[in-house]
């Protein structure tokens, strides 16, 4: 396969997993005949396959390393290895999963972050039509402006501002045009944006307590999350699991869905690592605008949601001003001498 036709098959799989994450989750968060009204359960099942899928491929990756198979170190063999080359060391990326306590508790300010993130990620899309998800989870890059001026003091040009501005007046024109416009939906997004913001800044902060690896992290959020999901459960949700024994939890499509749920949200982290080392940071925020312009727009078919001018064009303004927000912060990064830093990393359980 030529580098032209690995690159597509990469876009075209991040695409596939991406958009097969939303609409499963929005139908184990919304449809009864097929899961349960349990959104802090069916996160916390996710968080456990997650789990276990690292616990295989570090285990996979242990195997691979103590047969010589070690990670491309320089950029000629990254440019193999994203070719597939190298195949085989794919898997030595990923660490033994292992907990260890004092490790676990410098995560833990993360992991209550992280905890809050993908609850109001999954209750958002449990509420809205899956063609307002975007818009009503538009507001991450305002809050990570915000939070970075506050937090980090870092500044904002007036471009980046008028970016901002771009997809704020996107944000309510979406929702003025949104006919099944939920105010207690909107407000779960906006919150998961807050909590998207605030993890990615802090994630920063914490990533040197496991040396700086991704996939280590995703291992001890979704651990420490499990746990801070129990007592979360058990006060919100027992009356829900309890009838949900006489059919759903004796379901196998359930547990199949669930399952692959969980799967895919792994997955996306991997996909998304391999489409910004087979293009650029910026090409991929290309990709996923357009991947959220063609979710969106299918989901006006697949779920039938009634669409307004005002709706859809709120929809293009709020994607328009997130493109044009990253490429203004990916110029500004070269001007400064700034590597440019990819706005994706491994997605560690929240829907793209």
């Amino acid at each position: 396969m030529g580098d032209t036709g690995y690159i597509a098959s990469v876009v075209a799989t991040y695409w596939f997993v991406s958009i097969s994450m939303v609409y499963l989750n929005k139908i184990l968060m919304s449809n009864d005949d097929v899961s349960i009204p349990a959104p802090l359960f069916i996160t916390w099942y996710q968080c456990v396959v997650t789990i276990l899928v690292c616990w295989v491929a570090g285990k996979v990756g242990e195997v691979m390393l103590k047969r010589g198979e070690v990670l491309p170190t320089n950029e000629s063999d990254e440019f193999n290895a994203n070719k597939g080359h190298r195949g085989k060391s794919f898997f030595s990326q990923f660490p033994k999963a292992q907990y260890n306590v004092s490790v676990g508790r410098k995560v833990l300010p993360l992991s209550i972050i992280f905890v809050g993130m993908i609850s109001f990620n999954n209750l958002c899309l449990q509420y809205v039509e899956v063609s307002f998800y975007n818009v009503a989870r538009s507001l991450t890059i305002v809050f990570n402006v915000v939070l970075s001026r506050i937090i980090l003091g870092s500044p904002s040009s007036m471009k980046t501002l008028l970016c901002l501005s771009i997809v704020i007046l996107g944000f309510f024109m979406g929702a003025k045009g949104e006919v099944n416009f939920t105010m207690i939906g909107t407000l779960f997004g906006i919150c998961s944006s807050l909590f998207v913001s605030l993890n990615s800044i802090l994630t920063k902060k914490v990533l040197p307590a496991v040396d700086n690896d991704h996939w280590k992290l995703t291992f001890y959020n979704n651990v420490n999350a499990m746990i801070l999901f129990l007592p979360l459960i058990a006060y919100f949700e027992s009356g829900a699991l309890l009838a949900g024994f006489r059919k759903q939890f004796i379901s196998p499509t359930f547990w199949a869905a669930m399952s692959v749920a969980g799967i895919m949200g792994f997955s996306i982290g991997i996909v998304t690592v391999l489409q910004i080392k087979a293009t650029s940071p910026l090409s991929h925020n290309i990709s996923g605008t357009a991947k959220a312009a063609f979710q969106s727009m299918l989901a006006f078919y697949i779920w039938k949601n009634p669409a307004t001018v005002m709706g859809v064009a709120g929809m293009f303004v709020v994607l328009g001003g997130s493109l044009l927000y990253t490429i203004v912060k990916m110029r500004e990064g070269s001007t400064t001498g700034k590597k440019p830093i990819p706005t994706s990393s491994p997605k560690q359980n929240a829907s793209a």
